[in-house]
């Protein structure tokens, strides 16, 4: 069989994609009719011209009538013999056909400059020869050129002039068209160039789409996914359907099987990476935004030719695609890297076109009014020339770094981020850009070196710090309300690094309302413990752990529960994070001398039954607090610290007198957050023996029997991390608190006031029943919530 192939300049060729062509245009049958008027035809053999143009275009079997049709062509030009040849592809030969005594004899050329039909197929150019005997004219066209004489010598016939024209459509090498000798032995003109070039695409266009035709009757109708059939995870019948209901509904098959059939995107995945023999690229919201890549690439063009860089994986460029088969769109995107990359090799990776979609939103904009990350550094790519002025004196009201950084809070708020970490980095290395997403950093993206120093000082400007300053660490808070027009707040910090850089951190503080206490995450036994406690009249609850572990999210949920119309609650917070109806709350200005101190000073003379204070970060703000307690008011508060026991012996340290600290503590609360599984793809499994075994020993094997006494049996069921497109393929989405709560009872109060060692207050805390940090992770894993890697990650005991 003749392949039709695609023939680079190098001597490669690859299979070609099938597409829809157009037939044969008007303007391409003009353009024959103007160059057979050259040759001076009649009327009738204009006519005939053009019914052999169309007899090409309708044959249904192409390389049979062209081999027969080259005879019908001759009168209609000054020559004595024409030679049609096709391409295998696979041989890498060309093909003709030419007739001995009555019986066709086939021609086979190697495509290379060994002869002037393959040199022309080798060049992918048109050569007219005066002489091909004339070495020294080969010679001169190229020095490899050559003649190969056997075929005149098999055939009787001499060769004199030749011309010969490569059949060429949409960069798609598909033959070669040569003309031997003309009648009046005068060599081929320019005029007989250019009909030689028209005939030649016509040839292209009519074998193009004969071999396009052929392709898509000979191929399966679901072959993209006959690996589902073959695995019998669908069966041929229900395919054809979903075929059909993709077809109606124009939407992808994939997104049929999908939701339809409940084919799991892994199975998917496969079937597409078998088909078309690379790998699968999955949609994950976490992918760093490829800013280089996208840079210069219209984001309209990306969407309708359904493609997206992804990354760089050493010397090679990871590129998306619905058909890595469709060797237009490849040499399309090639083009489109060659010059800035030419470094670089591209990798071709199948992706579902709703997966490719997602990752061009994710990359560009996450607000219809919001600029791509691609447009912003075209901008900024312009005003380079006055990047240094602008890093001195950044207008905040015109420069495009303003819509830079408002893009990343605005990206970084859409994720679900709690801090945006600008890293700028000494020399010209580029800035780093992390978000932290369910406690873990990722990489969002990476910003050219020349524009570090304008986005830390478009930072400062809209927290109101120090642009001048950069050698000291300074802390501020941006209300994003105001420039982005989302309502987000922002804490803000600066810190000298080294190389002369500044690092910027921001905490996203989103306003919203608190969580219902019942809903926080505690088990029964500390809920109940817990609304005890903050029930009383007065006393100190306090909450510890360290930062970001969610201590004001879980006081705002107690302060919600106790809010009612005839308590008076005071907070004070730096900053104020959530906004409670009924609660008066104070900002925290220690700049102005609103510190916490002095605001507990004022509380206690504004009538309180409740006081909230954000953090006790020194001594007189603890003392006062204890005061306060003692006094008749419930006190609540938050304290860095790794647990309940420890952070008697902190406040000791600071010097709080044992007896009124005693007197005053009705709890402390420890807690952590830990990465939930994800509850779409959560898959369920039966433990080991050994794996039992190690979440008893980690528990504690008395404590377990006594608290749990989960018996292990063939029926024991826990969860473990999957992967799917809600959760990123990681297998886990949201995060859960771990709590342990030390009761302030007559027991641990004696502890205290003798300062009593920690060991002997935990081992107190525990035997009046408080369950550990590591205990209640465990607790959550035989629920389902949790697995033990994720409660390791966070717990030390």
């Amino acid at each position: 069989m003749l392949n039709m192939h695609n023939l680079n300049k190098g001597g490669h060729m690859s299979v070609m994609s099938v597409k829809k062509v157009p037939s044969i245009s008007q303007d391409l049958k003009t353009k024959l009719f103007v160059s057979s008027s050259r040759t001076q035809m009649s009327e009738s053999k204009k006519k005939n011209f053009l019914a052999i143009i169309n007899r090409l275009h309708t044959a249904t079997k192409l390389e049979e009538i062209l081999f027969e049709i080259a005879e019908d062509i001759i009168p209609f030009f000054q020559t004595e013999r024409l030679s049609i040849y096709m391409v295998d592809g696979i041989k890498r030969q060309l093909i003709s056909r030419i007739k001995k005594d009555d019986e066709k004899m086939e021609i086979r050329l190697p495509i290379s400059p060994e002869s002037i039909a393959g040199y022309v197929a080798f060049k992918q150019k048109m050569v007219n020869i005066k002489d091909a005997y004339d070495d020294t004219e080969l010679k001169n066209i190229d020095p490899a050129l050559c003649f190969d004489k056997k075929w005149d010598q098999l055939t009787g016939f001499k060769t004199k002039q030749v011309l010969a024209t490569p059949i060429i459509f949409q960069k798609y090498f598909l033959g070669v068209i040569q003309f031997l000798n003309t009648k009046n032995d005068t060599g081929f003109t320019t005029g007989d160039e250019q009909i030689s070039i028209e005939m030649a695409r016509a040839m292209g266009i009519a074998l193009y789409n004969q071999k396009q035709a052929a392709l898509k009757k000979n191929k399966p109708r679901y072959s993209h996914f006959d690996y589902l059939v073959q695995k019998q995870i669908i069966s041929p019948k229900d395919l054809e359907k979903a075929i059909d209901t993709a077809k109606k509904r124009e939407e992808e098959v994939a997104t049929i099987l999908i939701k339809e059939y409940n084919v799991s995107k892994k199975d998917i995945a496969k079937s597409l990476s078998n088909y078309y023999k690379v790998p699968f690229e999955k949609f994950n919201q976490n992918t760093p935004i490829p800013v280089e890549l996208l840079y210069g690439i219209k984001i309209p063009f990306l969407r309708k030719n359904r493609w997206v860089p992804l990354r760089t994986e050493n010397d090679r460029i990871i590129i998306a695609i619905d058909d890595p088969n469709d060797l237009q769109r490849l040499d399309d995107v090639k083009s489109l890297f060659k010059e800035k990359f030419k470094n670089y090799k591209l990798d071709f990776h199948v992706a579902l076109k709703e997966d490719i979609k997602q990752y061009i939103n994710l990359f560009t904009q996450t607000d219809e009014d919001a600029e791509s990350i691609d447009s912003l550094l075209d901008q900024l790519k312009k005003e380079e020339f006055e990047i240094e002025e602008m890093e001195e004196t950044i207008n905040e009201e015109d420069s495009v770094i303003v819509q830079l950084v408002n893009k990343i809070i605005l990206d970084a708020y859409a994720r679900g981020a709690s801090d945006i970490h600008i890293e700028p980095q000494p020399g010209k290395n580029k800035t780093v850009v992390r978000l932290r997403i369910d406690g873990e950093c990722i990489l969002y993206q990476t910003i050219p070196y020349h524009y570090r120093n304008a986005i830390v000082s478009r930072l400062k400007i809209m927290s109101d710090l120090d642009i001048a300053d950069k050698r000291k660490p300074q802390d501020g808070k941006i209300k994003f309300k105001k420039y982005g027009g989302k309502d987000v707040d922002l804490r803000i910090a600066t810190i000298p690094t080294q190389g002369a850089m500044e690092d910027v951190v921001m905490r996203i503080l989103s306003s919203g309302e608190p969580i219902p206490l019942d809903l926080v995450g505690f088990s029964k036994t500390t809920y109940n413990k817990f609304v005890n406690c903050i029930k009383m009249p007065y006393g100190i609850a306090l909450v510890v752990g360290p930062t970001g572990s969610g201590k004001t999210t879980t006081l705002h949920s107690a302060l919600g529960y106790i809010n009612k119309p005839e308590i008076k609650i005071w907070t004070a917070e730096d900053p104020v994070e959530i906004v409670q109806k009924g609660l008066r709350q104070v900002q925290i200005e220690s700049k102005f001398g609103v510190s916490f101190a002095s605001t507990m000073r004022a509380f206690l003379r504004a009538d309180p039954d409740v006081i909230m204070v954000g953090e006790m970060r020194d001594k007189e703000t603890t003392q006062i607090g204890i005061e306060a307690s003692l006094t008749g008011h419930l006190v609540f508060s938050t304290l860095h610290t790794n647990s309940a026991p420890e952070t008697i012996s902190r406040l000791l340290d600071m010097g709080m007198d044992p007896f009124n600290f005693a007197d005053a503590l009705l709890c402390i609360l420890a807690q952590r957050l830990a990465r939930k599984l994800c509850t779409n793809c959560k898959q369920q499994y039966h433990p080991s023996i050994d794996e039992y075994n190690e979440l008893v020993h980690e528990y504690d094997k008395i404590a377990f029997e006594k608290h749990l006494n989960i018996p292990y049996t063939d029926d024991l069921i826990l969860f473990k991390a999957k992967g799917c497109h809600l959760c990123n393929n990681t297998g886990y989405k949201g995060r859960m608190g771990l709590f342990e709560l030390l009761i302030g009872n007559d027991e641990i109060k004696k502890l205290i006031q003798f300062k009593t060692p920690i060991d002997k207050i935990r081992t107190q805390a525990i035997n009046d029943g408080m369950t550990t940090l590591k205990q209640d992770g465990i607790e959550k894993i035989f629920t389902g919530h949790l697995d033990l890697l994720q409660v390791r990650k966070v717990c030390i005991k």
